[in-house]
């Protein structure tokens, strides 16, 4: 049997045979220029001779001297903890301790504890169901289509902005880590209602294009695009007051409206369904998502508060005011969206009853962020679902210790 040594010899051994088929032009004769013939060559030959060779050689007498002199200028040598900010900083970005932020670095280990794959829950429950032609109401398959249709796009327009936008533009190593994690929980999540959709057999064109047809939910993904456009286009840079601002606005909008309000009328009803053994695999999904999106809210509004101690003079009574009505009409829309849900009871609830409960977040988003409640008295009338994520143990770095995961096990409705 030839072996790898052999095989390099016999190669090298034929390489030069056709070199030297190419004649010599007569010395006599001026040559008319001509491209030069290619002698081929095996991969042997050409990764010894030629491109190693280069690429050994290049190094030999590659200077870094000029790249370390301008990653010094640019740094001013190694990063303290003082040097390090949320936005617009010189720090190097490669450089991910000493921590400022601690709160940060938590979140992402205990995102990372938390890991989980939307295989790992059996559907084969819901199929069933879902299957039979009395297992479900209409309105109940009303509630589970609408929400897949809003999620499956909503997750997808929350990794955009992450990805092309914030990364970029939030100057903090250990923030940036956090979102690196979250990128990845986004790309779960969006996994998890596919996973559903797919196991469910519905029409994956009805379901993936809901947010371009059906009003309701078209208008909550308008409104999130809406604060993201300007950020996410490559020219877009930090380092002016409006322009600061607008990545605040973002913010606002996708950890204050997006993952903090729209959110919660879909989840309450899913989650309804499995208190009452109802399409429990889907159910188990959506608990294990908002498990990850309880962080991320926790996450944004710990930034945006951070943003707001080291830059006050964006945080005046104009933002102030913008805010609260950024907050204010992702309210409206999300109770928009459970009145189109929920044209009758169902579940438990109504859209009357759900109105109260999006008040309750609301004033909650609001005073998170330093303003005041809007919805005097407002109180919760689902207290079950205190028991899945309580909203009174909702804690970012500003108020208290933050909210303790662990990894992700098989979760139970007891």
């Amino acid at each position: 049997m030839l072996n790898w040594d052999e095989y390099n010899k016999e190669e090298t051994q034929v390489a030069p045979a056709i070199k030297n088929t190419v004649p010599e032009a007569p010395k006599h004769v001026e040559p008319v220029a001509q491209p030069e013939p290619v002698a081929e060559a095996s991969p042997a030959t050409i990764g010894a001779g030629s491109r190693a060779e280069a690429a050994r050689k290049a190094m030999e007498t590659f200077d870094a001297s000029e790249g370390v002199k301008e990653l010094d200028e640019m740094h001013n040598g190694r990063v303290q903890v003082d040097d390090k900010a949320m936005i617009n900083c010189k720090a190097d970005l490669n450089q991910l301790v000493p921590f400022k932020y601690d709160w940060a670095w938590q979140k992402y280990l205990d995102g990372s504890a938390n890991h989980w794959m939307p295989q790992e829950v059996n559907m084969t429950a819901d199929i069933a169901l879902w299957k039979s032609e009395d297992g479900l109401t209409d309105d109940e398959r009303t509630i589970v289509k609408r929400n897949l249709g809003f999620f499956s796009t909503a997750d997808s327009l929350v990794a955009n902005n992450l990805v092309l936008a914030l990364y970029r533009l939030v100057t903090n190593p250990e923030c940036r880590q956090y979102i690196l994690r979250q990128s990845l929980e986004e790309a779960i999540h969006t996994h998890a209602y596919q996973y559903c959709i797919e196991s469910l057999g519905m029409d994956e064109g009805e379901i993936f294009n809901m947010y371009r047809e059906i009003p309701s939910v078209a208008k909550k993904a308008a409104w999130g695009l809406k604060y993201t456009q300007q950020i996410s286009d490559p020219t877009f840079q930090t380092g002016t007051t409006e322009t600061d601002k607008q990545l605040l606005r973002n913010l606002i909008a996708f950890y204050c409206v997006l993952e903090g309000i729209f959110f919660y009328c879909g989840f309450t009803q899913i989650l309804s369904m499995g208190r009452r053994n109802k399409m429990t695999g889907t159910a188990e999904q959506f608990q294990y998502i908002l498990r990850d999106e309880s962080m991320h809210v926790n996450f944004g509004i710990d930034v945006i508060n951070q943003i707001k101690i080291e830059n006050p003079h964006l945080w005046d009574e104009e933002m102030k005011s913008e805010a609260a009505q950024m907050i204010l009409e992702g309210t409206e829309l999300e109770i928009q969206y459970a009145r189109d849900t929920m044209p009758r009871g169902v579940l438990g609830m109504n859209a009357s009853m759900m109105e109260e409960y999006l008040q309750f977040i609301a004033n909650r988003r609001l005073t998170q962020i330093g303003l005041d409640e809007e919805f005097k008295g407002a109180t919760n009338p689902f207290p079950w679902m205190s028991e899945i994520m309580d909203l009174r143990k909702e804690k970012n770095f500003f108020e208290t210790r933050v909210i303790e995961y662990q990894t992700g096990g098989a979760l139970n409705w007891e």
